[in-house]
């Protein structure tokens, strides 16, 4: 079965940093895609960043140059440096495949930026 167990979410103030994980198991990683995604109540969940198995990656222009995704092929994980936090960047954060075929969602991380 797989799985996908999402931590780091913290409050922090505005400017400061952050560091997410997202630990995969159940199945074999490598091949596909992956990816942040985030969702703040009442809105659907949106596209971040994502990496492909070769390290290529992709951001949505709100985060470019402030955030950082990574990938570890050899331990199933993945992370998400984030710098320069705003308060739009409040949300609870989740780790899935890159795709219309998703796995099933894991719990989330939250993450809020406040003073």
């Amino acid at each position: 079965q797989v799985r996908l167990v999402e931590s780091g979410g913290a409050v922090v103030q505005p400017g400061q940093s952050l560091r997410l994980s997202c630990e995969f198991s159940g199945t074999d990683f490598t091949p596909f895609p992956m990816a942040w995604y985030r969702q703040v109540p009442g809105n659907q969940r949106e596209f971040v960043a994502s990496i492909t198995s070769r390290g290529s990656s992709e951001y949505t222009s709100s985060v470019k140059g402030r955030f950082t995704i990574s990938r570890n092929n050899a331990n199933n994980t993945m992370s998400l440096e984030m710098n320069s936090l705003r308060f739009e960047d409040t949300a609870v954060y989740y780790c899935n495949k890159r795709s219309s075929m998703l796995f099933s969602w894991g719990q989330g991380t939250q993450v809020t930026v406040s003073f």
